[in-house]
């Protein structure tokens, strides 16, 4: 099976999550395991290695780390992705985000719409740039992606 059954999200070393960000974590989580695929590639004339598998996303030496293990937890693979190509992309979607939040509080249907239709498309931008950086890792489709990338902004350290 190609897919994720297990996520957890190690965030030790990084500040304490808002209550608005630790809810998002919650949905994007449950939206993940609901539905996803994911699959490791084989490499160097090894097979694919067969799922289900366990992720922990963790963020150690300021690197966004891919720990990858069966269901059993036996390890499969790990992979470190720099923050670099998400930065700008992710600085958009925590603006494009409190734009939204506060156009909620003050501003007519269709004006938020208009937001919210921004929202999406910098978090489908998003989604490609980890599809992009996973190529050749790890194997997953646009929804995944983006659920995924809720996580990475969850983790993203902040300057």
């Amino acid at each position: 099976m190609t897919r994720i059954v297990k996520l957890e999200i190690d965030d030790s070393g990084l500040p304490a999550p808002t209550p608005e960000i630790e809810q998002e974590r919650r949905v994007a989580v449950f939206d993940l395991l609901e539905d996803n695929s994911f699959a490791i590639p084989g490499r160097d004339d090894m097979p694919a290695p067969e799922g289900p598998f366990a992720l922990t996303l963790a963020v150690r030496d300021g690197r966004l780390v891919f720990d990858t293990e069966t269901e059993s937890g036996e390890k499969v693979v790990e992979f470190h992705l720099s923050f670099g190509p998400f930065r700008q992309v992710v600085k958009d979607y925590f603006q494009i985000c409190e734009s939204y939040f506060e156009a909620v509080k003050r501003l007519p249907p269709s004006q938020i719409e208009a937001i919210d239709m921004a929202r999406r498309g910098i978090h489908n931008e998003g989604a490609r740039v980890l599809q992009e950086r996973l190529e050749g890792k790890a194997e997953i489709d646009i929804d995944t992606a983006r659920r995924l990338f809720t996580l990475v902004c969850a983790l993203t350290p902040r300057n």
